[in-house]
């Protein structure tokens, strides 16, 4: 499920401070990250399964991998892990109404927080 039109999609910022506000808010990039692109995942474990929202960037500047990179972040998304096969984004999934809600109070707070100091 992608969250259309939240706004983090125009945003472009500093790859270190943005790993502060997204770790602030559950979204880690751990290993996730290549020298062009950063992947921030958040996990949900409900009694409906378990579930990643996912928030994606890649670099306008600079390397990834130096820590000193313009992140231009993409359309965040919403999927289903199935084991063994892996995290579904479709559109034919079923989100808990409240998981979405809560996935969008978590993106509205990371669009105003990264705004404050998007280039």
């Amino acid at each position: 499920m992608k969250f259309e039109n939240t706004g983090i999609e125009k945003l472009k910022a500093e790859l270190n401070r943005l790993d502060e506000v997204m770790h602030e808010h559950g979204l880690v990039r751990a290993g996730q990250w290549d020298y062009e692109r950063v992947t921030y995942d958040r996990k949900f474990e409900l009694k409906e399964g378990v579930y990643y929202l996912r928030v994606q960037g890649y670099a306008l500047e600079g390397d990834v991998d130096t820590f000193k990179a313009t992140i231009q972040l993409m359309t965040p998304f919403l999927g289903k892990h199935y084991y063994p096969h892996g995290v579904e984004y479709g559109e034919g999934e079923n989100f808990p109404a409240s998981l979405v809600n809560q996935c969008k109070k978590i993106l509205e707070t990371v669009k105003e927080e990264v705004s404050k100091f998007a280039v």
